[in-house]
């Protein structure tokens, strides 16, 4: 499927530097290397919102503790931890 683009001086310029310095062989491995980074952080973001979606979801089904909480803890775990030492 051949696609014509307008990318803009800037980065016309960014696609040509990479070609002419041999780390790709031409503009479309360039631009497909681009897509494929692209692709890959839409499924990390789709990932995310899955997870926020479970958190506010536990959340909302009182399966959450306070930050207060759990730092408190934390620290009552650690200084225990701290005293056992030699």
């Amino acid at each position: 499927m051949a696609s014509s683009v307008d990318l803009g001086r800037q980065l016309e310029k960014v696609v040509s530097s990479l070609v002419s310095s041999g780390r790709f062989n031409s503009k479309s491995e360039v631009l497909g290397e681009g897509v494929r980074l692209l692709e890959e952080r839409e499924k990390r973001i789709a990932a995310l919102d899955v997870a926020i979606a479970q958190g506010r979801a536990d959340i909302a089904a009182g399966h959450a503790r306070s930050a207060d909480d759990v730092l408190k803890r934390l620290d009552a775990k650690y200084r225990k931890m701290g005293k056992s030492r030699p």
